[in-house]
């Protein structure tokens, strides 16, 4: 008993060691020995490979025969086909689509069609150079997780650090009421999306109608830091003044991808504002994130954003939220556009901040310019160039690329809703046939009933009561349609202006 407690005691020293040096090297953030969460499981489509982004990577992300997520380059090791126009087999293993060769989750080649026997086929794929390139990957929280290096070694390095988890998602509390996760890919970059989650002053001037109102909530407020910067954790500040039910508010910045406003009530309830950003290409990132409430010891839920997501289905919560989030879009495009034509190496030269309200704002950025490097090592076979200003806003604003054709949730509802859309028009259409029948036969037997027809017109004949019925129906159903058709553009676009935004 004693030896396996001295070896236990002895493995967790060395992991320790590890941990140690692994850490102490970190003099200076480094973005690829991270964790970053690149799906949300549910709204992927298990049945085919998905093409991703990550620090300027082209990856694949696929579920193989055991149900586990695997990321590969999406690159075939045989002639660099994407891997992501590829089919997951029946057997579970991931097939090219030029040549048929297959992989197993690990990345191993299992299949080369086109060797000479068998015997050949096996001396190709036991060599290493057949082999596609993966990343660890892992899924929790109901999110999959992509560590940002391949190999070995990066292998063990991704178990010695935990994804930045939320912390209330591990509890199996029935106090803990989660909200829908969300996702969707923006067009301005990691950075940017951070200074405006860091930001509470902006938020009910931008979100002005959902969050509060421009002209009676821009009020003074004042941020003081409760967790000093740090190179691997961040920072974390807290806002004064509260509302009078709010015991404490908190923002917390945890590298490289996580922000968390947190509202604790005096009642005990709280809410917590889940938000992580990746960077996956420049000038573009990808947020996924969540609300996060939990019950008073009475079981009262606080108030949060809004309780109404509760109730709402998911695919409507999707594409509801671009009412809220495209407000903060059309700024920050434009915004990161303007300061890249400044040429401002130091951003605080750029920029003028004299109230407290911006201190998180400026924490953030000394944080990525003296802790992080100042930019982010996009992979070097991308183009590091930041993509020009989009002047076609319909582009800027456009839903279907950025979150419906990956979302499988939101392409069923998109699906179910052409269906009634169609089904409304028909039944309309057979609406008014019966109507057209209805006054037919009414105008024929009024007809039949006098003598001298010379004299009698069809239209002097009022319909009855069934006819108007038939219209009716037939009118409504088309507004239905046409209701449901003007709905289906908000999976594909949702264009917002500031200036009309009464």
């Amino acid at each position: 008993m004693t030896t396996q407690v001295n070896v236990a005691n002895l493995q967790e020293s060395i992991e320790d060691s590890s941990k140690q040096i692994f850490f102490k090297q970190e003099e200076t953030f480094q973005w690829t020995k991270q964790w970053y969460p690149l799906a949300v499981v549910e709204f992927l489509d298990p049945s085919r490979p998905h093409k991703i982004q990550l620090l300027g990577k082209e990856l694949v992300l696929w579920r193989d025969g055991s149900g586990q997520w695997a990321c590969f380059e999406d690159a075939c090791p045989h002639r660099l086909a994407p891997l992501s126009e590829g089919r997951i087999e029946s057997d579970g293993t991931l097939w090219c689509s030029y040549h048929a060769w297959r992989f197993d989750a690990q990345g191993n080649c299992v299949g080369i069609p086109q060797a000479q026997d068998k015997q050949t086929e096996d001396k190709h794929r036991s060599n290493p150079k057949s082999c596609a390139v993966a990343y660890p990957t892992q899924e929790r929280q109901g999110l999959v997780w992509v560590w940002a290096e391949s190999g070995a070694q990066a292998q063990q390095e991704s178990q010695l650090r935990e994804p930045r988890l939320t912390p209330e998602l591990e509890s199996d509390s029935k106090r803990v009421v989660k909200f829908l996760w969300n996702i969707r890919d923006f067009p301005y970059g990691w950075d940017f999306f951070i200074e405006n989650v860091t930001d509470p002053a902006h938020v009910s001037i931008s979100h002005h109608g959902i969050v509060g109102s421009r002209y009676e909530d821009a009020k003074y407020c004042d941020l003081s830091s409760i967790r000093k910067i740090s190179t691997q954790e961040g920072f974390s500040f807290a806002v004064t003044p509260v509302e009078e039910t709010v015991a404490e508010k908190i923002h917390d910045f945890q590298p490289p991808c996580y922000t968390r406003m947190v509202v604790n009530y005096k009642d005990g309830g709280k809410l917590v504002l889940v938000m992580y950003t990746t960077p996956t290409r420049p000038g573009w990132c990808r947020y996924i994130g969540c609300q996060v409430l939990l019950k008073n010891e009475a079981g009262k839920i606080p108030k949060g954003l809004s309780s109404f997501p509760l109730l709402m289905p998911t695919w409507f919560g999707h594409i509801m939220t671009s009412l809220f989030l495209h407000q903060d879009l059309i700024l920050l495009h434009y915004q990161e556009k303007n300061l890249a034509r400044q040429q401002q190496q130091d951003w605080l030269g750029a920029v003028y901040t004299p109230n407290p309200q911006d201190k998180m704002v400026t924490t953030f950025r000394q944080w990525f310019k003296t802790r992080a490097g100042g930019n982010i090592p996009w992979d070097p076979a991308c183009n590091p160039q930041l993509p020009n200003q989009e002047l076609d806003q319909r582009q800027l604003f456009d839903v279907w690329n950025t979150h419906t054709k990956d979302c499988v949730v939101c392409q069923r509802a998109l699906t179910n809703i052409n269906r009634l859309t169609v089904l409304s028009y028909v039944a309309a259409l057979v609406c008014l046939l019966i109507g057209i029948i209805i006054d037919a036969r009414t105008v024929a037997f009024e007809m039949t009933k006098t003598v001298d027809l010379s004299n009698v017109s069809p239209f002097t004949v009022i319909p009855p009561t069934g006819f108007w019925m038939a219209i009716a129906g037939a009118i409504i159903l088309v507004t239905i349609g046409y209701s449901l058709k003007k709905f289906s553009r908000l999976f594909y676009v949702y264009e917002f202006e500031h200036s009309r935004n009464n």
